[in-house]
């Protein structure tokens, strides 16, 4: 486009204009092409307005993305849900992922204001329950979500609209029977939230055991190359995904759509890269078990694991790709095994095709105090491993000399 009724443009609109808005090619890309328009355009004002009041169609990119809503089909499709919306970070998602279950739309009884969540929590999420919720009025009560009793008590006494747990917990791997809490949940009258980031769908699908949202921060095993931060709220039923979809529109929290096309990208190898970690996490953790620098090994494929049998009916016999673990000694000696490691990267993450180290009580729940973290069985001495894809072999020759001085300094 190079004129308009029939005279040539100056040098300066051609600039501006030619070579935009063609026809979109009659061939499908094989991939999702990186969307990057913020607005759309319509042939009369009249297509425009019926745009607008059809609620799906492209906008604006705070509306709705083609990119982004590539990856919210993909991550539906891995969740078996009726819709998934995508969003900047994991923290936004749950964010989310809360305000929804609380008030979705459509929705006009009245509900009490209170939520009821798992003590063993990443931290930040703790942090956002107690500043966002508990300090504007909602009620917010823990309980060891883990024991189906004591949370059929904690329900009983506080009368929830929504309890929030961690598929496997973050950091000491402790695991939630989903299937019970979300019939719990149902007797009760709320609403299930599950945080599947460190299972993903290849481990256990909550929405087909009954949970209302499950969350991801993308940042992690979706996208699983340490180059994309995004998070993903994924809905079983079409009133949530509606609540989901207004309030991400309201709110802004948008997902890029570069982001969104390398976090799809990453779902693509989703399934063999967790394979590939889960295998060697447990080969990992039965080394670590017999070390005699390890004082305790926290892996759901341990037979020693309080929930080892859950897991293995839960997750078909696969264990996660995390093992966290106690070194003999105190925070000096923790500090001399990471800065040993090679293999091991010290990055505040998990879930990369990278191998990567942490110490929580300095990383991920660094934000609480020394009080919270020893409450959640949280101690100064406690290394949570995030178990890439590189050759095992390689993996276990980095553990094994970086706690090699440890047995000599005992």
């Amino acid at each position: 486009m190079s004129e308009q009724h029939g005279k040539p443009w100056h040098l300066e609109t051609s600039l501006v204009h030619a070579g935009e808005r063609a026809a979109a090619p009659r061939a499908t890309p094989i991939v999702t092409p990186i969307y990057t328009a913020t607005t759309y355009l319509y042939p009369s004002l009249a297509e425009l307005d019926a745009a607008f009041a059809d609620g799906d169609s492209y906008l604006y990119t705070r509306y709705g993305n083609p990119t982004v809503a590539a990856l919210e089909a993909a991550v539906a499709a891995a969740e078996g849900a009726r819709g998934a919306v995508a969003y900047g970070s994991g923290m936004a998602a749950l964010h989310a992922a809360l305000l929804a279950a609380a008030t979705p739309r459509g929705e006009t009884a009245p509900r009490p204001h209170a939520i009821l969540a798992a003590r063993d929590l990443y931290g930040s999420s703790t942090v956002l329950l107690e500043e966002l919720f508990a300090a504007r009025g909602v009620r917010v009560a823990y309980a060891d979500l883990c024991d189906l009793q004591a949370t059929e008590a904690a329900m009983a006494e506080l009368r929830p609209e929504l309890l929030l747990v961690e598929q496997i917990s973050n950091p000491l791997l402790r695991v939630a029977d989903i299937g019970g809490l979300a019939a719990l949940c149902k007797a009760g009258g709320a609403r299930l939230v599950v945080d599947s980031t460190i299972t993903t769908p290849v481990l256990q699908r909550p929405l087909a055991l009954g949970a209302d949202l499950v969350v991801h921060s993308a940042t992690k095993y979706l996208s699983g190359h340490g180059d994309a931060a995004g998070g993903v709220v994924a809905a079983r039923t079409g009133m949530l995904h509606a609540s989901l979809v207004r309030q991400s529109r309201l709110l802004g929290a948008s997902l890029g759509p570069f982001e969104a096309q390398q976090i799809l990208r990453g779902m693509k190898t989703l399934a063999l890269r967790v394979e590939r970690q889960c295998a060697s996490a447990a080969v990992v953790a039965a080394f670590l078990a017999d070390h005699p620098a390890v004082a305790r090994v926290y892996y759901p494929g341990l037979a020693a694991h309080p929930a080892h049998a859950l897991a293995a009916a839960s997750f078909g016999g696969r264990f996660g790709g995390l093992v966290s673990l106690e070194l003999r000694g105190a925070a000096p000696a923790v500090a001399a095994f990471v800065d040993r490691l090679r293999l091991f990267l010290p990055a505040t993450s998990l879930g990369d095709l990278y191998s990567l180290v942490s110490v929580p009580a300095i990383a991920s729940h660094r934000e609480l105090d020394a009080a919270a973290r020893v409450a959640r069985g949280i101690s100064d001495s406690l290394v949570r491993l995030s178990v890439g894809i590189e050759a095992l072999e390689d993996l276990l020759a980095d553990l094994a000399q970086a706690l090699k001085r440890e047995v000599g300094s005992q």
